[in-house]
């Protein structure tokens, strides 16, 4: 019972951290003028601050060295072994080295090549400190080793679900929301299978998401920008390895891709478009599911609110395969999610269109500075 006291207290100690930090953040970043500005493929219409993910890396960061430093010279300091403590580290630094990425692209405008090759140097980096995907476990076939082929394995799932997190910010709250469904499915996994490091870091984690969300839920007064959304999809992608992909089960594979599987469906089905366009897979456009549903008349919020219930369906999914859930359970829940969703969609649908918190600072943002 005392370990699901730290991820409580982990948890609410985030929150609170980065409720205290974003606005912080905000204002520091109107002084530096880091904004986000708009233009055609944009939602926003007025400059927005984008260095939220400095809150959100440090609300998750600071309770889990909290802990760590008082676990040290506590009882609590048998929860943990050296391996877990290890691998916690890892996670750490390399969730701080693709926030790092992020942020200079924010500050700086980094060409996606610069980006990815920094993005794949750091993957390769933590492979070969031991934060890697050894085998692919399928339903009906022996566990299959992957050998040398686990290093392009390894960069391609970190590189991509940094990269369709990073694309899902689309919307207010869009990213922040589908991250925080995905980061709760596998904080309850860790927790029923006993996995102490993915449930601590996911606590942090879905703590400073859902504070964040109270800034960044439409209208948004924040963006997480690229620092932010790097650093959450490295973080889900390094749990889905220590978490899920480690369990002596013929899903294991499977489970990370059904928790994500709503940004990540989203940026295959947008690569693939482009490339039948020939168009390049970095090319800006307007193909996102996010942007498919908003050329359907649905609302801003409607939305956000359609792509939360998909990212729940198909997350609670992995309770069903994982043998925790009956799957008549499952269908009862989808139907009631459905109706929610609706019904919810019909509500904000009624709402008046707002858009994102307008930054009004002493004319600051006059055509000339834009």
């Amino acid at each position: 019972m005392t370990i699901y006291w730290i991820y409580l207290f982990v948890f609410l100690l985030a929150v609170i951290v980065v409720l205290i930090t974003t606005p912080i953040v905000k204002l520091v970043a109107l002084k530096c003028e880091q904004v986000d500005a708009p233009c055609d493929r944009k939602m926003h219409q007025q400059p927005m601050v984008r260095l939220g993910g400095m809150a959100i890396w440090v609300a998750t960061l600071l309770p889990i060295v909290c802990f760590w430093c008082v676990s040290m010279a506590t009882p609590f300091q048998d929860l943990f072994s050296p391996e877990d403590l290890s691998t916690l580290l890892l996670i750490l630094l390399g969730g701080s080295g693709f926030f790092l990425i992020g942020l200079a692209d924010d500050v700086f405008e980094l060409s996606p090549f610069n980006r990815l090759w920094m993005q794949a140097a750091i993957a390769a980096a933590l492979w070969w400190c031991g934060l890697r995907i050894e085998a692919v476990m399928l339903p009906g076939m022996a566990p299959f080793p992957l050998g040398w082929v686990s290093l392009p394995v390894t960069i391609v799932w970190l590189a991509g679900v940094v990269n369709a997190i990073n694309w899902m910010d689309g919307l207010d709250g869009l990213a922040a929301g589908v991250a925080s469904i995905g980061t709760g499915i596998l904080v309850m996994l860790a927790i029923v299978m006993a996995q102490p490091v993915p449930a601590l870091v996911g606590a942090a984690l879905l703590g400073s998401l859902v504070g964040f969300l109270y800034y960044n839920y439409n209208p948004a007064d924040i963006f997480m920008g690229d620092g932010g959304s790097y650093f959450i999809g490295f973080l889900l992608a390094s749990l889905c390895i220590v978490g899920p992909q480690r369990l002596d089960d013929s899903f294991a594979t499977l489970l990370p891709l059904m928790i994500l599987a709503v940004p990540l469906g989203d940026m295959t089905w947008v690569i693939l478009a482009r490339l039948y366009r020939k168009k390049s897979p970095f090319y800006a456009d307007n193909r996102h599911l996010h942007h498919r549903l908003l050329q359907m008349d649905f609302t801003h919020r409607a939305t956000v609110w359609v792509m939360y219930g998909l990212t729940l369906a198909t997350g609670c999914l992995t309770f069903v395969v994982s043998g925790f859930i009956d799957t008549w359970i499952y269908l009862l829940g989808i139907v009631f999610l459905v109706g929610a969703v609706i019904v919810r969609s019909r509500r904000v649908q009624g709402v008046p269109k707002q858009n994102s918190d307008v930054v009004t600072r002493k004319a600051l943002w006059s055509s000339e500075n834009l």
